[in-house]
């Protein structure tokens, strides 16, 4: 795999048009899926991808593991992706243990594998979002860093992350609000949020960013919940809280089935105010499995379609 030396340039169309649906009002739709360990997981992950297909999402992501691990096996993936479905990938890509140079090569073979959007994250460290974080020595810093050399190399879009319960290592929401700034102006054409479970939290963060004159469009993440084991590791490793009244909905029913259809519940009425109260699409992290969306988008209804 070569490195590109002059900017590389994804296929048509045109890589900006995801920030100009989200500002012409048209609604995002998208799914994430997380990396599979191996052969098993990566056959449920095609799965759900094969399930999700028929609901046409605006597009679709594959994480990195923890620590910028499995980047081999998420970047395989979303290239497939990109070759073998309709669906349009969002092709990740963070700072986490690569240099420059191996950056500069992931994002020549996205480009040569169709890909024309990324999602440029500084990422957690080995040790998690709350662990120090030290840099490649001849990696980057910052998200911003990333983006900025996203935009050097190449005509992608470029998305960015943000943290409606604010990032583990923020000192508060007004700091968080600032980097995101920061990031929209190195570049960023959108952003996608961190899983949260109280609609205010997100109405917040976008007030705060458009009070410093930052127009970003920023999809909310949405996450399921259908293991609420699962979930609560996953709120406490993003110090994303539980709210107490998603968790009593929870506690009242003991069986399986009960707990997910209240996941789901709690899921959709969340997605529909966000909607209402003018989000520009939604992002589901779909933890591999395609019901519970699909449950969800029908409960939705005509505000999906």
């Amino acid at each position: 795999m070569s490195i590109p030396t002059q900017p590389v340039t994804p296929a048509d169309p045109d890589p900006r048009s995801l920030r100009e649906l989200l500002l012409s009002g048209r609604r995002s739709f998208s799914f994430e899926f997380f990396p599979p360990k191996d052969d098993a997981g990566e056959a449920v992950l095609w799965e759900a991808v094969r399930r999700l297909e028929p609901l046409s999402p605006t597009f679709v992501s594959v994480t990195y593991g923890a620590g910028g691990s499995t980047r081999d096996r998420t970047t395989r993936i979303t290239a497939e992706i990109a070759r073998s479905t309709t669906l349009t990938p969002v092709a990740h890509l963070t700072c986490v243990g690569a240099s420059r140079s191996e950056l500069r090569q992931v994002i020549g073979a996205y480009a040569d594998a169709g890909v024309r959007t990324v999602l440029a994250l500084r990422g957690d460290p080995p040790g998690g979002p709350s662990a120090p974080w030290t840099p490649h020595p001849d990696g980057l810093d910052h998200a911003a860093d990333l983006v900025r050399l996203v935009r050097a190399l190449s005509r992608f879009g470029v998305g960015v992350a943000a943290f409606p319960d604010g990032h583990p290592q923020s000192p508060d929401l007004d700091h968080d609000a600032r980097i995101l700034a920061i990031k929209a102006r190195a570049g960023a054409d959108f952003a996608v949020t961190q899983f949260f479970f109280e609609a205010e939290a997100y109405f917040r963060m976008v007030d705060r960013l458009r009070a410093l004159d930052c127009d970003l469009p920023v999809i909310p993440g949405i996450m399921p919940i259908t293991n609420p084991r699962q979930v609560t590791r996953f709120a406490e490793l993003s110090g994303t809280p539980l709210p107490r009244r998603v968790l009593d909905r929870l506690d009242a029913v003991s069986q399986p089935a009960d707990v997910r259809r209240v996941g789901v519940e709690v899921a959709t009425e969340l997605s529909a105010r966000l909607l209402e109260g003018g989000a520009p699409g939604l992002h589901f992290y779909t933890l591999n499995r395609s019901t519970a969306t699909s449950e969800i988008f029908a409960d939705l209804g005509s505000a999906v379609r």
